[in-house]
């Protein structure tokens, strides 16, 4: 017998039985790597979720402690994120205060796009559609609903069994609220919670039409079953400085069948400055004889006139002389305020000044011609 060989085969066997034993071994460490890993996203996303649904209610509540705590403030940019909320918070309140209204809910929808990291820490990627319900101080009974969208990046970080947030952006539809002390608060607040709701026989078909366009493809803004998107047959300007004029053209030419021309215009090699910036749009609009001016002026100086806005009219925004932002007229609320959609940031009937309080911001209220 050939002892040399039978030794090479023994080797060989036992090999075989090593690696048979070891490979379902490191087969179910794997699965339980992938599992672990899964698990950890889940915890993050849950997390992501509660802390959303937390700060709504603390915002509610004014109580900023309880927000500060959500936040790694040992860090440059966990401070610099809750010092935003904090001016946020503020901000609500003082114009709640201005309008005669209470927040009752707050209720943020979160949908995360993507998630990375593991064990403690996690990156997320996601949008949160927001809705704001309010009533007026002497009007409890009618409630109103408006709906804000937000896209953001955060960094999380498990410490000591709580997820805290350790960076946050987002483009904030309250970036543009200064001073509210500068406004004669109280005046206004009578004059508003003297109103009385607006009948809709003044809305012809036309305009309904393009508050649908609006009210579907205001992206973050918009309702569940849209899937909180954009109309795919449009390019997405945000990237290169702004979408809310291309939005606005689109709602009057999807909407209200207003027809291009060779000033107003969007094709497959892209938009005129009329469809696409916000100062072409309002000065197009205007000179065409398309639209016309009801008000112009700071907010103490046009809020009584905001009470002619009709669906289908549109606020163009100023800043330092430049029209920065153009939202378009979609309803009113329980006291007949004009409530507007947008995108840029997105927003779904919501107060057309909210976010915009600054006394140097004017406002270029106009009526559209249907």
């Amino acid at each position: 017998m050939n002892f040399s060989k039978h030794n090479n085969f023994k080797k060989i066997t036992a090999g075989l039985i090593i690696i048979a034993i070891i490979l379902p071994l490191t087969t179910m460490w794997a699965k339980h790597e992938v599992f672990a890993k899964a698990s950890d996203k889940e915890e993050a996303k849950k997390a992501i979720e509660d802390i959303f649904q937390k700060k709504s209610k603390a915002i509610i509540d004014g109580d900023l402690e309880f927000i500060q705590s959500m936040y790694n403030t040992n860090t440059k940019y966990g401070t610099w994120a809750y010092e935003y909320e904090q001016r946020k918070v503020k901000y609500v309140r003082n114009w709640a205060e201005k309008q005669g209204v209470k927040f009752t809910e707050i209720n943020p929808k979160v949908v995360i796009r993507k998630i990375s990291g593991s064990g403690n820490r996690f990156s997320a990627y996601l949008i949160c559609s927001t809705e704001y319900k309010y009533v007026y101080e002497n009007q409890p009974e009618a409630v109103n609903t408006s709906r804000i969208g937000t896209y953001h990046t955060m960094n999380l970080e498990n410490k000591d069994g709580a997820w805290i947030i350790e960076k946050e952006w987002y483009n904030d539809p309250f970036a543009d609220s200064l001073n509210l002390d500068n406004i004669k608060a109280d005046d206004i607040k009578q004059h508003i919670l003297a109103q009385e709701s607006r009948p809709s026989e003044q809305v012809n078909e036309r305009r309904l039409k393009a508050v649908d366009y609006a009210q579907k493809y205001c992206g973050a803004a918009s309702e569940e079953q849209y899937g909180f998107k954009y109309n795919p047959k449009y390019r997405n300007y945000n990237p290169q400085g702004g979408d809310c004029a291309n939005f606005a053209s689109q709602i009057l030419f999807e909407g209200a069948k207003f027809k291009k021309n060779g000033a107003w215009n969007y094709d497959g090699s892209g938009a005129t400055r009329a469809w696409l910036n916000a100062d072409g749009f309002k000065s197009y609009m205007l000179y065409s004889g398309r639209a016309s001016l009801i008000a112009y002026g700071n907010y103490d100086k046009v809020y009584k006139a905001s009470y002619k806005l009709l669906p289908g009219d549109f606020v163009a925004y100023e800043k330092k002389g430049d029209i920065t932002h153009i939202s378009m007229v979609t309803g009113s609320d329980s006291k007949g305020y004009a409530l507007v959609t947008c995108h840029n940031t997105d927003r779904n009937n919501v107060p057309w000044d909210l976010g915009w309080s600054d006394k140097k911001i004017k406002f270029w209220l106009v009526r559209v011609h249907y």
